[in-house]
């Protein structure tokens, strides 16, 4: 094909004879939405960039076979990229350069990249892309295509076609000759896909003549000329400046039997937006519009950035206006703009932003407007000239859509150090007579801190004052000070540089500087000074509590290694700094008290028996000098420090006739079972009685059946059938016209208590069926009246049904209307209305099929009852309809009613409806692509038809769509099952492990076998509820060293099993092992909770505490981590000595370091366990703070508290839990409590009964505060701030 090619300039072939010849391949849909041409870009590239290097396509190195595992775990990654790609996009329509270098690097990591990862990577180059120039995208293709090559990955065609989509929309000049050169050296076979891009890129340069070589081919090979191939040529012709024949190319396509669709008119729209032929656009849309072909607003905007590029960007308002701002617009526009701005035309992206800024106010909850946000941040990052920047933040401001538009360029400018366009931003902030705080400026010194750049640190400097901005203790401290190797160092650079500091701030930021480095003497020998001025204390206050701290950690080091008396030297100095910082300020004694106290028990804590022992004197010369400086410590630090000493004191401190009827029943005998009933009656059990019944109903016999029922009711009334025997026994009575005593039937099981199970309820429907097939309405109803009423049962689609279903089965469609209204008024069910619809749309009852419509918008909302009307089309042939309602502007992906519908077309093996359905939704916003075709692929493996596979196939590369492993799978399987080539390759599925565990034990024993890691993991599993723990950690150590992955269940059953077992130091190796795979997701808190309980079990109390206490303490901010793990397990052993000691720990937490985590850890686990009187207890803890999340929780927590006088505070938390969990009934109970108890409820919280009152379909009984949820949310944290503030001061 290359070699034809280059011949290609001596034919003079006309495209439009050669497609003359085709016809017969039926319209193949645009992209979907994850990967199909963004806003922004033209529909194929190759005459605009052109980026310096080779074109390197070569097929991938060939590797080492990866292992089971690992393509296992590729899967999952794989699974979990698109995930990440997917919700950026559904989310924004667009996917960061940032988020995709991450999942590259993620990617590449494992070192056997699939070749599936490589195709979700290199379709994710293109127009999703928006912020990224077009030359950096492709230099980010070549570099994913090189490293992925590199790694081992083996390409195949879809790869090629991948790589050339990324051409295209990146607008990058190359040759496809060389392009099909490298791929026939790769022994890669281009597909139908291929050159249909191939003639794309030739018509993007106008080179009809390339393009006819590849349609002549095409129609050698007797490949299908596709709607896709015109739509190519409509370009190609316009840019070889034959309008004429662009325009005849959609005659051609009707004479082929093609209709021209959406994407062709949108081929011809471009062209006349490169023309600027702005009457001619008219016209176009207008004969659009008259055909019933259905533009979306993204297609206008491809026209839009036509227009922009072609420099006729005074036409644009003119096409903005036949936008209808459907579902999906805002991010639509946003990328548009993006684009634009990425491409030197912001002025255009600023109009298009102010076009639709509307639509972003009504979703603003805030009083303070941030529209823009987006634009100004892709200004800043593209280096826009500022004037113009500023202009747009003046426009933003005065139009009202942002409240402070120069502040926030200026965030974006300095996060992305751009130090000029930060201070000429400052500038302009200034001339407009806005503050300059000095923290703007941090980021730049940041930046220069970093990488030590001292001109640049005085540069910013500079500019701060030039700006009239003064410098505070903070910035100098935390930012200019750091840059230099010393203070002196400073001084003298910021004199040479002409910088004027004040000296009582650069002593202030030294004395800050010195503390937090941890040098006290320094600070003791500055503070010592004569020459020091009066300091606040609180200007470095928390940098000497960093210092001290720091401190700690010496001191623990000089108990192990250094001089005995060393700590308490440094010690004794540091209190001396503390003293001497009270001279500076009134009002330290608390800070220098609990900081020595904090010191004091860690100190004790830090020596082992024997150091105590030996540094006894030490100790209590200590005590002494504490006691002479008048020094006290709190009382439950005391009693720490008592119990650590007295533990070391201490050295010992440290779980008949009846069988024979049974026989005829057996064999289902009923006259011989019958006459010996008559025989031994005097015999017979309520058990016999039962089974006979039961028989009798199988042989449809209702008459003695009822017989036996009112013999047994004699003999004994209080005897009961199982619930299966009484419904046979309903459906044999009302089968055979005896309903009243079928109804008495199941009032009897209301009576004696008789639960329906599932199967059971299914026999009802069955029994309710038979009447259906009669034309019964009567006896259905009467059934299900009675059991709804007697609630045996709760209304259901299936036990609603039979009703509709008998006016169906006569074609008395009015009637099943009817009933399907009484069905839904009364039970709330809408079942058959599927086939209601279909019955009326087969039989052109239009008047009764629009009184469902109505009746279903009603009830079920719009976007069902079309999903409904679409269904039907679909079902009955109606392909054209069903088109017209899935475009329907708005409407989006329901995953659940399409799957809903894909499972019917596969249950019925319905090739047709569900391949139309496939190709309908390809635009259809959120809609997964992935899903659809599976859905299609799995009707193919049923019908074993491997040409309609192959065929989907295509057009998944003809939607640039990167499928899932389970669907190249099913793929790859139905082509093997039928002898074909796989064109792609297929990561092995592990093979399911069946094996018993005596099995996976023998293995050891088998040379050269070696089990898969399915079995390995299963094996630790086994051998670990086998306590053979030492076995279990050699298989896991053996998975790790034969490249295996271990599954999160394994891993964290294993540590489980080492804890119960006290074996504190396998749960540390286990802990080093795992962390060398990294990509395993296990519970931040599992070694930590596991190793405690190795210490508990091991009565080992203490280093379970101190464990636990010292995660906490060195983990402040984070109160996610919980140890309820921990308490459960030692609650349930009944294990108080222990208790006492977690509970005296979560004490301290709280205490002493603000930790509240492991308090209301153990708060909730007595809650849930029934403890109230412990959980009061706790509650009297001071300043603990408890965040029950649960509706449960809070009500006990009330109750625990009766007298609990802010009772607003526990009704607003129960509304908000009410609301998240939708249970009006319990918000409106509430509610009257409220109103009885005359509690006031806040302006939020009638705004969430008011949300939930409405979505109940009741009448909200008071007036709903008018403002949105943020506005309440920021008023009332406003109030509660300034209420804090008395008692604060």
């Amino acid at each position: 094909m290359a070699a034809l090619l280059r011949s290609a300039r001596l034919l003079k072939c006309s495209p439009a004879a050669l497609l003359q010849v085709f016809g017969n391949s039926r319209h193949v849909p645009a992209a979907g939405r994850l990967y199909s041409e963004a806003v922004g870009t033209t529909r194929a590239g190759l005459c605009v960039q052109t980026v310096p290097g080779r074109l390197n396509v070569n097929r991938g190195l060939v590797k080492d076979e990866p292992s089971v595992a690992v393509r296992s775990k590729q899967a999952q990654q794989f699974d979990w990229a698109l995930a990440k790609l997917d919700s950026s996009v559904r989310r924004t329509g667009r996917v960061t350069k940032t988020l995709l270098l991450r999942i590259f690097h993620d990617i590449c990591r494992t070192g056997y990249p699939s070749g599936n990862q490589a195709l979700l990577l290199l379709r994710s180059c293109g127009s999703l892309l928006p912020e990224v120039p077009l030359a950096e995208r492709i230099e980010l293709s070549q570099q994913i295509w090189d490293k992925l090559q590199e790694l081992g990955t083996t390409y195949d065609v879809s790869h090629y076609n991948a790589l050339l989509k990324t051409y295209l929309q990146n607008e990058f000049r190359f040759s496809p000759t060389d392009f099909l050169t490298k791929m026939e050296s790769a022994n890669v076979q281009p597909n139908r896909v291929t050159y249909q891009r191939l003639i794309a890129a030739y018509c993007e340069v106008g080179d009809i003549e390339g393009a006819s070589t590849i349609l002549g081919f095409m129609k050698s090979k007797d490949l299908p000329i596709t709607e896709a191939v015109f739509n190519s040529l409509v370009t190609g012709h316009a840019r070889a400046g034959d309008m004429d024949s662009a325009e005849g190319i959609l005659s051609v396509m009707k004479g082929a039997g093609i209709e021209p669709g959406p994407d062709t008119y949108l081929s011809l729209l471009n062209v006349y937006a490169e023309k600027g032929d702005i009457a001619k656009i008219k016209q176009t849309l207008e004969t659009v519009e008259n055909a019933d072909i259905l533009l979306m607003d993204r297609d206008l905007m491809q026209v839009v950035f036509s227009l922009t590029k072609a420099s006729h960007q005074q036409h644009v308002p003119e096409i903005v206006e036949h936008m209808r701002h459907e579902r999906g617009y805002v991010p639509d526009a946003m990328n548009l703009c993006l684009s634009l701005i990425t491409h030197g035309h912001e002025e255009t992206a600023f109009s298009v932003l102010k076009s639709f800024t509307g639509l972003l106010v009504e979703s603003q909850t805030s009083d303070s407007p941030d529209l823009g946000n987006f634009f100004l941040r892709h200004c800043a990052n593209m280096d826009k000239p500022v004037e113009n920047i500023v202009g747009f933040c003046k426009d933003l401001k005065d139009s009202g859509l942002h409240s402070s538009p120069l502040q926030f360029t200026l965030q974006c400018a300095l996060e992305a150090k751009k130090t000029g366009m930060a201070v000429e931003l400052m500038r302009s902030m200034k001339e407009e007579g806005l503050p300059l705080r000095p923290h703007y400026f941090c980021p730049l010194f940041t930046h220069y801190q970093k990488d030590k750049n001292i001109p640049g640190t005085l540069q910013a400097l500079r500019a701060m004052q030039e700006l009239g901005v003064a410098s505070d203790v903070d910035t100098f401290s935390i930012y200019i000070l750091p840059s230099f190797p010393s203070v002196d160092s400073a001084r003298t650079s910021l004199k040479e540089a002409g910088i004027d500091v004040d000296g009582n701030i650069l002593i202030a930021a030294e004395l800050r500087t010195e503390a937090s480095r941890g040098n006290l003497a320094g600070l003791f020998s500055l503070m010592s000074s004569p020459a020091l001025p009066n300091i606040d204390l609180s200007a470095f206050r928390a940098s000497l509590i960093s210092g001290f701290r720091g401190l700690f950690a010496g001191l623990q080091y000089f108990c192990c290694s250094g001089p005995t008396e060393a700590p308490f030297v440094y010690l004794y100095d540091s209190i001396n700094v503390f003293i001497e910082s009270r001279k500076c300020q009134i009002g330290s004694s608390l800070l220098f008290a609990e900081n020595v106290a904090y010191f004091l028990y860690n100190l004790i804590d830090s020596l082992n028996e024997t150091e105590v022992h030996s540094k006894e004197e030490q100790i209590r010369e200590y005590f002494g000098l504490l006691k002479n400086m008048n020094i006290s410590i709190s009382l439950n630090i005391f009693r720490g420090i008592r119990n650590i000493l007295e533990s070391y004191q201490v050295p010992e401190l440290v779980k008949s006739p009846f069988k024979t009827i049974r026989q005829y029943l057996c064999i289902h005998k009923l006259e011989r079972a019958l006459e010996l009933k008559t025989q031994y009656e005097t015999d017979m059990t309520p058990a016999a009685y039962a089974t006979l019944i039961n028989l009798c109903c199988r042989h449809d016999n209702a008459e003695e059946a009822l017989k036996l029922k009112m013999e047994l009711a004699r003999k004994d009334s209080d005897a009961a059938l199982d619930a299966q025997k009484y419904v046979a026994l309903v459906r044999v009575l009302s089968k055979h016209g005896k309903l009243e005593e079928a109804i008495d039937m199941l009032k009897e099981m209301k009576e004696k208590d008789v639960q329906l199970r599932d199967s059971t309820i299914g026999l009802l429907t069955l029994t309710m069926n038979t009447a259906a097939m009669k034309g019964d309405a009567n006896t259905i109803r009467r059934l299900q009246e009675t059991i709804f009423t007697l609630g045996l049962a709760k209304p259901s689609s299936n036990l609603c049904s039979p009703l509709i279903a008998c006016y169906l089965e006569s074609e008395n469609y009015a009637g099943a209307f009817d009933a399907t209204v009484e069905v839904q008024k009364q039970y709330n069910q809408m079942p058959k209305i599927h086939d209601l619809i279909c019955g009326l749309v087969e039989k052109g009852d239009a008047e009764l099929l629009q009184k469902v419509m109505e009746f279903l918008s009603q009830e079920r909302g719009e976007m069902m009852m079309l999903y409904d009307l679409y269904f039907a089309f679909l079902q009955t042939g109606r392909y054209k309809e069903a088109r017209k309602i899935i475009e329907t502007p708005g409407l989006r992906a329901r995953p659940t009613r399409l799957q809903w519908f894909a499972e019917k077309c596969i249950a019925a093996q319905q090739m047709e409806p569900l391949e139309n359905m496939v190709d309908m939704t390809v635009k259809l916003f959120e809609c997964d692509r992935d899903d659809m075709y599976h859905y299609l692929l799995r009707l193919c493996k049923e019908t074993n038809d491997w040409q309609k596979a192959e065929a989907t196939w295509m057009k998944m590369q003809e939607e640039n769509l990167a499928p899932r492993e389970r669907t190249l799978r099913l793929l790859a399987d139905i082509l093997k099952n039928n002898d074909k080539e796989v064109p792609f390759e297929v990561c092995v599925q592990p093979i399911p492990f069946q094996s018993s565990f005596c099995l996976l034990s023998a293995t050891d024993h088998i040379p050269g076998f070696s089990l898969s890691d399915n079995a390995n993991n299963l094996l630790i599993i086994s051998q670990v509820k086998r306590c053979q723990m030492k076995d279990a950690m050699g298989t896991l150590k053996g998975m790790l060293q034969a490249d295996q992955v271990p599954t999160q269940l394994a891993i964290t059953r294993l540590v489980q099993g080492l804890a119960s077992e006290g074996n504190s130091q396998d749960i540390q190796e286990a802990e080093a092992l795992v962390k060398t795979l990294g990509s395993i997701k296990l519970s931040s808190m599992l070694f930590v909770n596991n190793t405690a309980l190795a210490h508990i079990k091991n009565e080992d109390i203490d280093s379970a505490v101190e464990l636990l206490e010292s995660f906490y303490i060195q983990n402040t901010e984070n109160q996610k981590s919980s140890i309820s793990f921990v308490f459960r397990k030692v609650l349930d052993a009944n294990n108080d000595a222990v208790l006492d000691k977690l509970s005296a720990m979560a004490e301290r937490l709280c205490n002493h370091f603000a930790s509240y985590r492991a308090a209301t850890d153990l708060f909730l686990i007595y809650l849930d366990t029934g403890r109230t009187e412990e959980a009061k207890f706790l509650l009297q803890v001071p300043h603990s703070i408890f965040i029950p999340v649960q509706a449960a929780k809070i009500k006990a927590l009330s109750e625990l508290i009766p007298d609990f006088t802010e009772k607003e505070n526990i009704f607003s938390h129960l509304v908000k839990c009410y609301g998240l969990d939708k249970d009006f009934s319990s918000a409106k109970a509430l509610y009257e409590r409220m109103q009885a108890e005359g509690v006031k409820a806040d302006e939020l919280t009638l705004k969430r009964l008011a949300l939930l009152y409405k979505e109940a379909g009741e009448t909200v009984p008071f007036e709903e505060p008018p403002e949105s949820f943020r506005f309440y949310a920021d008023k009332l944290n406003k109030q509660r701030s300034e209420s804090m503030e008395p008692a604060n001061n």
